[in-house]
């Protein structure tokens, strides 16, 4: 099969089309032929040498896929509701960037109705995030506030859809004024241009000094003190990305006077078990928002797989709203 490699770390150019053995499907597993794979973060990281695949993952870079099935373990599809033939978008460890991908079949989802296989690509690993980070860690309810650091980044628009389809207020960060614009053209309620305003000190004026419920946050570093300092009593910050740094520091008398949550997590080295119920509640409560309209993919730029390269350089310059994917 033909497959996106990573030469040697580093820029966007070590990225280079190459030949790898069609994989096969183990155990639990189905075996995609791509149609369109996802482009994300943790690509641009691994490629770099920053983020190495978990243990017995694939090299490859690629987290999310679309295709249709073309084999696999019987019991495993039969279990999951899968069959050869299905057209399905899964979220996987690695691989991602091929012809070919083995996938859990736990993880796999049908193409939600009316949704090309480029659409469906975009789908994977910002729903599978946001779902467990903002509604399973963040405990996000109807009625509460949830502030959206990157609102137009792939997990941005996915987070800001989903909040506001759930009944909760949505405010966003962006780094621009067009991008505050696309914001509040995907829903949201408010959005902070964080280059020419205070995110904290805006968030607590739009809630009216009470704060916002839920922060779901992708810089770190020295945002977490400004974000402790925005949140609502019983406030949830939930960190996912570490692009301002590692280190963090903040009033703790406020975590205690508010009785805020610092929580966080990465989904890559998590068991299938773990990625397959949070497929089951997407599939019961996301799946029929997509399908119905009131959620929607969306993809800024497609590229062929062979121009790779390309799409890591349009996601280094953050000039993209949505999703970037590549076509087979």
């Amino acid at each position: 099969m033909k497959a996106i490699e990573i030469t040697r770390p580093g820029k966007p150019d070590v990225l280079r089309p190459g030949e790898r053995p069609d994989p096969v499907a183990g155990p639990g597993e189905v075996l995609i032929r791509v149609a369109a794979s996802g482009v994300n973060r943790p690509d641009v990281l691994q490629r770099a040498g920053h983020y190495p695949p978990p243990p017995g993952a694939s090299d490859i870079p690629g987290l999310e896929v679309a295709g249709e099935i073309v084999g696999g373990d019987e019991q495993a599809m039969a279990q999951a509701g899968l069959q050869v033939g299905q057209s399905v978008c899964a979220l996987v460890a690695g691989g991602g960037y091929a012809e070919l991908c083995a996938a859990p079949a736990g993880q796999c989802l049908p193409v939600p109705q009316g949704l090309t296989a480029v659409e469906a690509a975009s789908l994977p690993e910002t729903f599978f995030t946001v779902w467990s980070n903002v509604f399973d860690r963040g405990r996000l309810q109807a009625g509460e506030t949830l502030l959206v650091q990157g609102g137009t980044s792939g997990i941005g628009v996915t987070a800001i859809q989903l909040a506001k389809a759930f009944g909760a207020t949505v405010i966003a960060t962006a780094g621009s004024d067009e991008k505050c614009a696309a914001c509040l053209q995907l829903g949201a309620d408010h959005a902070i241009n964080y280059r020419s305003q205070d995110f904290a000190e805006e968030a607590k004026r739009l809630t009216g000094g009470r704060g916002v419920d839920v922060i779901l946050d992708m810089v770190a570093g020295d945002y977490v003190a400004r974000e402790v300092g925005c949140l609502a009593e019983d406030g949830r910050l939930v960190i996912i990305a570490v692009q301002g740094g590692v280190k963090a520091g903040f009033d703790a008398g406020l975590v205690l006077r508010r009785r805020l949550t610092i929580t966080g997590s990465t989904l890559r080295p998590r068991p299938v078990a773990f990625k397959a119920a949070i497929a089951a509640s997407l599939r019961e409560k996301a799946w029929p928002l997509l399908a119905g309209g009131a959620v929607r993919p969306v993809v800024h730029s497609v590229f062929a797989a062979a121009d790779a390269a390309k799409a890591h350089e349009l996601m280094e310059s953050n000039r993209h709203v949505g999703k970037i994917v590549l076509t087979w």
